[in-house]
């Protein structure tokens, strides 16, 4: 059966949502809007040209996933017209497409990055993420803040501010080593659980949530364990964690799964089901996983209802 586009209704309440005062709800939107961005495109570009210049930074974050030719247009315009914040975004999505080979589309895109990079009247945060974005090699010239804080938190010197972090990470995210990105994970983990405060806790676990769509956006697993076991956590996470799930995970998370599955039917909190099953599925989808399988059984003989349900 053919998935059908989400309905119009759901990506209006998700835009609206990237203009909220809640931080995760705004991260926790964009990470909803980045799993069904493939199959939503023409309606995102929609919601774009209506929205606020937070709504069309958080669009242009989530149509990285796809990468579709048609995406061109609001990505050069916001790289050329955008505030800093939506430059910043169009930059990932601008790289994607470059990477896509999709011919005279690539080009353009790649185009688009020198000519920021190159632009000394930009904002020194952009002219670094697009120069990093296009492959050109580093200016003779001292590094900037995002540059020094995201030196510092590969050094194991995390900033005081998750905010800072969410920054230097969406500014290195395209280039950055694979090993970093997994290292950094480890240590905002770490960072987390040392917090006392239950929202800047959220925020730090926002901000990881954020690294590991870095690292399923280049289509690597190297940090699938921490995906793994934050599932086993009390309570829902930031969907980011399984917008990365549902676009990397294996075999070897469908256990997990079919636990927090079974443990949220006593969790009243149909949203955080939903997800979970979502991934669920995709990832038996794209592995062509059967009853037949050893991880199906095991799931099935430990939470025979709930995988059952979701095997359905």
């Amino acid at each position: 059966m053919p998935i059908k586009p989400p309905p119009g209704a759901e990506i209006r309440d998700l835009v609206a949502a990237l203009d909220g005062p809640d931080a995760v709800a705004r991260e926790s939107a964009i990470a909803r809007l980045t799993l069904i961005a493939p199959r939503a495109v023409d309606a995102l570009l929609r919601a774009y040209d209506a929205g606020s210049p937070a709504a069309r930074a958080g669009i242009l974050r989530a149509l990285e996933r796809a990468a579709s030719t048609r995406t061109l247009p609001i990505a050069r315009q916001a790289l050329q017209t955008g505030n800093v914040d939506g430059q910043l975004a169009a930059i990932p999505l601008l790289r994607a497409i470059t990477a896509s080979g999709q011919g005279g589309a690539a080009r353009e895109a790649l185009d688009a990055l020198v000519a920021a990079a190159l632009d000394d009247s930009r904002p020194v945060a952009v002219r670094d993420a697009a120069r990093e974005a296009a492959g050109l090699p580093a200016p003779p010239v001292g590094p900037s803040r995002e540059a020094d804080e995201w030196a510092a938190a590969l050094d194991g010197h995390l900033p005081a501010s998750p905010d800072a972090l969410k920054r230097a990470v969406q500014a290195h995210r395209v280039t950055a080593r694979l090993t970093d990105l997994q290292r950094l994970i480890d240590r905002v983990r770490a960072r987390e659980r040392k917090e006392d405060n239950p929202t800047t806790r959220e925020q730090w676990r926002i901000v990881r949530g954020a690294i590991h769509q870095a690292l399923a956006a280049r289509n690597s697993r190297l940090a699938l364990y921490d995906l793994r076991d934050s599932l086993l956590e009390s309570g829902r996470l930031p969907v980011a964690f399984l917008a990365a799930i549902e676009e990397i995970g294996d075999p070897s998370c469908v256990e997990t799964l079919a636990a927090a599955y079974d443990a949220s039917s006593r969790s009243s909190d149909p949203w955080w089901r939903e997800h979970l099953a979502s991934a669920f599925r995709a990832i038996v989808q794209r592995e062509g996983l059967t009853r037949r399988h050893a991880a199906i059984k095991r799931a099935l003989a430990r939470w025979p209802d709930a995988t059952a349900d979701l095997m359905r």
